[in-house]
Formats: structure tokens, sequence, C-alpha cells
């Protein structure tokens, strides 16, 4: 690829588009929506006492926040149940602009956009073609789902962003191994490496960024565990491939061993020392926690203790505080009215309401509804015509790469997959739809290769022409979805008639 300045003006000015879009009245509603009633609290408790502090009552302590009563926590650690890197995002937008909902959105906002920017770079790297990843990123900028969580407190979109940068740099990885491999064959005057294994290449710096990334990711929430480790994989068995390639022949296979073995340390043991390192600030806190009724504390275990101390053995302890109520019966026994089975996820079965003001009566708060009332929602829901067409383009996908041996589809595939299946295990309990926005960039990648495909060669044929206009067709229909939905993801002031009209199903009443 030769443009390499021109693709990054498309980039930007498309993750400028994003911003903007999600930027625009971010800040309505003030009020605490969602989980928000969660995420920014542990945020700002975070930046004053460096650990997650309780509050008063939800109902009451949501009301004073909004009222600008900022201070009301006590002391008392919280019980939470997510690694503490995505409420520390949070805490830099209070940290600018204050306890409000500007300051605990933004940088959802700030990363949601950042994310559109990875899944172009991905899909250009992917494809070799920057106008397939111009595609990617418009159709993900117009994705509701990725929309409404980027302009909401919760943690997911700061775990959508790095996961797609890990990805992203397990494919640059991908080709900076491989012109090493060249640089090393024209250094050497061979065309081949004639049965040798080739330079060793310990130092990967995509693959550093990958671990970094991908222990990030884990920062946020635990499930990101899975991509590492089919990155891994996927980076190991990539290397194996380029060294059979460049002639290694059996010796290809000792890359299991010698390029696998960086690749743990590159990966796994950087990601799992990022992931300790968003715990310092709890561990220097640690001793000067308050526990109370709401939670007893971590208990350490006294040979643990021995072996690393007290405050990891606390810590080590928190954590299996942390897996006993995920994995525990409480869990298995709660319902929810959102609750949505992952096997639905991929063609928008079921969204879920992030917010509502149902009856509004007319010529209140500007309803101007004849026969009927008003209501506000933000309903979280995929641009549904965006994710039909990135479903079949999956599905297409799969067969194509296990029939074709097609590479560019490797990597979106085992990611989505590995954002996606784990959840089947715990399927028994509430799963909500807006855990898919670690899923929609790689399957949104996927489309626009396919995209691509029907595009054809730049060439002014009536082949290229024809494909142009059912591309252009197909990007116009999610702008146009996306227009529709627009009011219920913004909490717009509508007719209960006119919100009905979007809701297509039954199932997203």
């Amino acid at each position: 690829m030769t443009d390499g300045f021109t693709s990054w003006v498309v980039t930007v000015a498309i993750t400028a588009f994003a911003l903007v879009l999600r930027m625009y009245n971010v800040s309505f509603p003030r009020t605490l929506v969602f989980d928000e009633t969660y995420y920014p609290k542990d945020a700002w408790t975070m930046l004053h006492l460096g650990y997650e502090g309780s509050w008063p009552d939800a109902k009451t302590a949501n009301s004073d926040i909004v009222n600008g009563m900022t201070g009301i926590w006590n002391n008392q650690a919280e019980f939470v149940v997510h690694p503490p890197l995505g409420k520390w995002i949070i805490a830099l937008g209070e940290w600018i602009f204050g306890m409000n909902s500007f300051g605990w959105r933004f940088m959802s906002v700030i990363f949601g956009s950042l994310m559109i920017l990875m899944t172009i770079r991905l899909a250009r790297r992917l494809s070799r073609s920057t106008l397939v990843g111009a595609i990617a990123g418009v159709l993900l900028s117009l994705d509701g789902l990725s929309f409404v969580m980027s302009r909401i407190g919760l943690l997911d979109i700061f775990q959508a962003f790095f996961i797609v940068a890990g990805v992203a740099a397990v494919a640059a990885d991908r080709d900076w191994f491989r012109h090493r491999l060249a640089d090393h064959l024209r250094d050497t005057g061979k065309l081949n490496l004639d049965g040798a294994f080739g330079p060793a290449l310990w130092w990967r710096p995509w693959r550093l960024a990958a671990g970094l990334m991908l222990g990030c990711a884990i920062g946020v929430k635990w499930n990101s565990m899975f991509v590492l480790a089919t990155m891994g994989v996927v980076s190991v068995c990539w290397d194996f491939s380029a060294r059979r390639l460049a002639g290694a022949r059996k010796q290809s296979w000792w890359s299991l061993a010698r390029d696998g073995l960086p690749a743990f340390c590159y990966l796994v043991v950087v990601a799992g020392a990022v992931y300790l390192a968003t715990w310092a600030r709890w561990l220097l806190a640690y001793p000067q926690m308050r526990f109370g009724t709401g939670w007893a504390g971590p208990v350490p275990d006294p040979q643990v203790q021995a072996l690393v101390g007290r405050r990891l053995a606390a810590l080590w302890d928190y954590h299996k505080q942390i897996y006993d109520f995920h994995t525990g019966s409480y869990m298995m026994t709660q319902t929810h009215v959102y609750s949505a089975n992952p096997s639905g996820w991929l063609i928008v079965q079921r969204p879920i309401g992030i917010d509502a003001i149902n009856g509004i009566a007319p010529g209140t708060q500007g309803c101007e509804a004849v026969d009927d009332t008003c209501l506000r929602v933000i309903s979280a829901v995929g641009t549904p015509t965006l994710w039909w067409m990135a479903a079949l383009a999956l599905a297409a996908g799969v067969v194509w790469w296990i029939a074709g041996r097609d590479w560019r589809f490797t990597l979106p595939i085992v990611a989505m997959a590995s954002t996606w299946i784990p959840w089947f295990r715990y399927d028994d309990r509430p799963l909500f739809f807006f855990y898919a926005i670690c899923i929609i960039p790689f399957t949104v990648t996927i489309l626009a290769i396919w995209l691509g495909q029907i595009l054809g060669p730049a060439e002014d044929t009536p082949r290229r022409r024809m494909g142009a206009a059912i591309v252009g067709a197909a990007m116009a229909l999610v702008a146009l979805n996306f227009a529709f939905i627009y009011p219920i993801l913004t909490d717009s002031l509508m007719t209960r008639t006119a919100w009905l009209t979007r809701m297509w199903f039954r199932s997203w009443i």
C-alpha cells in the first residue's frame, strides 16, 4: 500500500465525524442512567480515596449528584465485581470536567471514536485497501449500539477499544514479521531459507503492543482473556506459516517453541503485568481501607500472605470473591426484563433499554401529541440493517475462510468468536445485548471486506459501476436506518406511536 498519508487523512476525517456525532448533546439526560448508577460513582470515589467507596442508597445518591452534591460518599470500601481500569478512565473525564453527566461520559465518547479509528486501520490492513477501511469506519460510525455505548458511562466501550487495538496490533505483527523474513532473504541474497529456521527476531514491537492493549482490556473486564488466548494461538500459527512459506520446511516446526515462547512473554506475561498495574492504586490504599456492613473485605490467606505479602494476598482473595460472585448461585437465580441470550445477539433479537420516561402528557415537556402521549427512551439497539448484513457477511466469511483458506478472515472471525462464544457457557443467568459491543467492530470489518469484493477493481468498467451502485445502496440503507432510529438512541421526545414504528419486533419492546 502506497497511500499512507492519504489513508491517515481518511482515517482521521471519519474518526472526527464519529466524534462530533457522538459528542453532540452527550450530557443529556443529566441523570445517571442504567448502570451509570455504579461506575461513575465508583470512579469519583477512586479519585478521592484510591478505591471504590460506598454511597447512600442509589435513589438518594443519584438525585443528590444531579443536584451538585457530589461529596456524599463514605470511606467504607464497596464490593465491586470488575477490575479498576475502566473506572479510572471514567475518572479522568470527571477529574477534567467534574462529577456531572458530561464528565462521566466524556471518555466514553473519546474511546468510542478511537475504536472506530482502530477498526479502520484493521480493515485497511487486512484488505490492503484504504477504501475498505473507510467503508468499515463509516458503517461502524452509524451503528446504534456503538453510538449509545459511546455516550454513557459504562465500561464496555473501553474494553471494546482495547480489544480492537490489541487485535489490530496482532495483524500489524504478522506483516512486520513477514517483512523481516523478506529483508533477511534479500540481505543474504537467497531465494528462500532452504531448510534453515531463519532469523530469531526476538524483538517484536507490535506483539508487545498487543500484549499491552489486551492487558488493558482484561483490566476493564475479565472476559477479554479469551481474546488474549486466541490471539496468541493465531499469532504463533502465523509465524509457523510464514517460516514454512519462506522455505524453512521441517525447521518451521521449531517455530512453535522458538517463536511461541517469546510470544507467551510478549502477550501473556506483559498482559499479566499490565493487569496487575491497574490495581496499583488499590494496593497502595489497601492498608487504609475501611470495611463495614456492606462488605467485610478480603481475607488474606496466611500461606499466600507468607509468599507474596499481605496486600497481594488480599488482592488474591478479593479476586476469588469476585469470581464466586460471577459464577455462583446468586447470579444463576437472577432475572432481568432485558436479558438477551447470546444466540440472538447477531440479529439484534433483544436490545436493551438504557433509559425511559413514559406517559408524558400533551402540553407538558414540549409534547404536542394529539390523542396520544409522548415519551423519551434510550435503546441500545444495533442499526438493524447493518447487523443483519454483517451477520450474512460473517456466515459467508466462515465458509470462504474454511473453503478458500483466505487469511484475511482469520483474525476478525476468531476475534469475534472469542468475544461471543464464551458467553454461551453463562447463558443460564442474565446476559445483555450491549456485551455485543465487542463483536460489531469485527463483523463490520468482515462486511467491509465483502463490500470491497463486490466493488471490484478500480478500473472504470461496467463491473465497477455496478459494484459501486450496490455498495452505495448498502451504505445508504444503513445511514437511513440509523437516522430513523436516532430518536430512540438519544432520549429524544417523540409520541408513543412514533416510538412503536421503530419497535420492529415484539421482542424489542
